[in-house]
């Protein structure tokens, strides 16, 4: 019981310092400044969920987004105007997204970006088609956000599920994994992800599914029944944040000798690790994006260690994140500016070829009227192991998926 103390107590600890987090981007001290830009400012919208179950990545991300405006603007602009930040935040709520996308429109914003859940961007598609305004989903992974309807005027960058759910049968398939038992929180926006990465993965069979509350302060019932269930591996899908680290606390402990799966969650909130028992990650293979290998991806780590100190970990949120700002960049000025929403949707969709700053160092992202999600390949996924530090200690030599 003392394991599951100490996981709570933990786990309080990440909710307050996400707290804290959150209070600090609300106070527009690190809202980006003009720069030497000196035209009249283009208003981006951003809807980041700063306070709710997607703050554990989102405020990662929403960081990046401003520094990455605010370099933009420090050399100038784009087309000699700065990027101006409006922001709301709807929780990853989807019964409040609608409305801040309304209010952010009504701010002036030319495009929006959802840095929200996925089950709250998807709740925003109607609205957008009905203003007729470019939204990207930084960090979203769920297909069915850029598929009809209504998705002429949404897209995104990340390989979505699909793509991940080919990775996971090649690598069970190499592994000899058949049986797997899933645990996972309660968000609205991790039921969709399920949904859409179970459904494309008849590979493999889900003998025992467990839910634990967002702000779960015990799973040992959930992880003794998957227990119960003799299965091969066990894979956790969470937002992150705290119910990751009592999540893999807690297997750590019950089931040290079962192989262990993780979404991208957990790889890309360097905090959480610090906050793992000492051992408790050791062996967790999760979906990574970040490649070392990658020369546009060494270049942001560096900028990102100038930025924000040497010891700062690159994730996949910031690499997202600052592409997802140039690519705006690159359509403002293939639209000649970013009063038509029209023209700016059309320059969207003629982006090709653009070399990510995530990904293996081939990896592009393109788009079209009829592809809206960017990705170019599988390239842009890598399945990356934890070490006994309780970080990543690099690519999982069992399985890689081909570029």
């Amino acid at each position: 019981m003392a394991t599951f103390r100490r996981s709570a107590t933990l786990a309080g600890a990440l909710i307050a310092a996400l707290v804290v987090l959150a209070g600090c981007s609300k106070s527009g001290s690190d809202a980006p400044n003009t720069g030497t830009a000196t035209g009249k400012p283009i208003i981006i919208g951003l809807d980041q969920d700063s306070t709710g179950p997607g703050a554990s990545y989102s405020n990662i991300s929403g960081k990046t987004i401003r520094l990455a405006i605010q370099d933009i603007n420090d050399k100038g602009g784009v087309l000699g105007s700065p990027l101006q930040l409006v922001v709301g935040n709807d929780e990853s709520d989807p019964t409040r997204s609608p409305a801040v996308v309304q209010k952010l429109v009504g701010e002036g914003a030319k495009l929006v970006l959802m840095q929200t859940g996925s089950a709250a961007t998807a709740q925003a598609k109607p609205i957008l088609a009905q203003l007729g305004i470019p939204a990207i989903a930084p960090t979203s992974v769920t297909q069915t956000l850029v598929d009809p309807p209504n998705n002429e005027f949404i897209y995104m960058l990340a390989n979505a599920t699909g793509d991940w759910a080919k990775v996971y049968c090649g690598a069970f398939e190499k592994a000899n994994i058949k049986k797997i038992g899933v645990l996972t929180d309660d968000s609205p926006t991790m039921a969709a992800v399920d949904k859409a990465l179970f459904d494309a993965m008849p590979c493999v069979q889900i003998a025992a599914s467990e839910k634990g509350a967002t702000a779960a302060s015990d799973l040992s019932a959930q992880v003794a029944r998957i227990k119960d269930a003799n299965v091969d591996a066990v894979m956790v899908t969470s937002l992150g944040g705290a119910f990751e680290v009592l999540a893999q606390n807690t297997l750590a402990s019950q089931l040290a000798a079962k192989p262990r799966f993780s979404l991208a969650s957990i790889g890309n909130q360097p905090d959480s690790w610090k906050l793992a028992n000492p051992g408790a990650l050791n062996g967790l293979v999760f979906m990574g994006s970040i490649n070392s290998q990658n020369p546009r991806t060494q270049e942001l780590t560096k900028f990102l260690k100038d930025k924000n100190g040497a010891d700062y970990e690159i994730t996949a949120y910031d690499a997202q994140a600052w592409d997802t700002v140039h690519i705006v960049k690159l359509a403002i000025e293939k639209a000649g500016g970013a009063d038509d929403p029209k023209k700016l949707n059309e320059a969207i969709q003629s982006i090709t070829g653009y070399q990510a700053s995530f990904g293996q160092a081939s990896f592009t992202l393109s788009y079209s009227a009829t592809k809206h999600l960017g990705t170019d390949g599988l390239c842009g996924l890598s399945l990356i192991e934890f070490g006994a530090d309780n970080k990543p200690k690099g690519p999982w030599a069992t399985y890689q998926p081909l570029c």
